[in-house]
């Protein structure tokens, strides 16, 4: 009996920090309820099931825990595939994917409607909304973690508002004292 119990808490130990590691994803359109409960930005990644930066995006920057932690602390995170079939309400209207070929589900596909109206046009592709699902901007391309720390603390606290030139964006970046490891 003891020796179940001491195998159950070190498998315990062994699973937990595995679990804890996982950006907490939800829809575009829970985002936007729970924004209204609690204003927070939104952290949308645009994907492709075919891509293959998306897949490394997932697996090395989405799994990083300073990139988890940040994320589920101070953003609703959203998942949407850009070449999906899903039927999406956003901002009183519906976006679909009526090109859609479920054969060319693991293969590039027609894009999504939702990817066309946020002006998406590369994979991965990650695209910050504000506290009212307004557009900030996208980010196009694979990131490591420290490489997104950059524009996840840029965009939620709003520094990129007083950004007005490139020159004053490269300063920011000059200044900027990255705090996430790449692991």
């Amino acid at each position: 009996m003891i020796k179940k119990i001491i195998l159950g808490l070190a498998l315990l130990v062994l699973v937990a920090p595995v679990a804890a590691q996982e950006i907490n994803w939800v829809t575009l359109e829970e985002a936007v309820v729970l924004q209204k409960k609690e204003p927070r930005k939104i952290f949308m990644d645009a994907y492709t099931n075919w891509c293959g930066p998306c897949k490394m995006l997932d697996k090395n920057t989405f799994h990083n825990k300073d990139v988890v932690d940040f994320v589920n602390a101070n953003y609703y995170a959203v998942k949407f595939n850009a070449e999906g079939n899903d039927v999406i309400n956003f901002k009183d209207k519906t976006y679909a994917n009526p090109n859609y070929n479920e054969s060319l589900k693991n293969r590039r596909n027609s894009q999504h409607e939702l990817s066309g109206f946020l002006g998406i046009r590369a994979y991965p592709t990650l695209v910050f909304l504000d506290e009212n699902a307004n557009f900030i901007s996208p980010l196009p391309g694979y990131k490591t973690p420290a490489q997104l720390e950059v524009y996840l603390k840029l965009f939620k606290d709003d520094t990129y508002k007083k950004i007005k030139t490139q020159e004053e964006f490269q300063a920011y970046l000059n200044a900027f004292k990255p705090t996430f490891k790449n692991s």
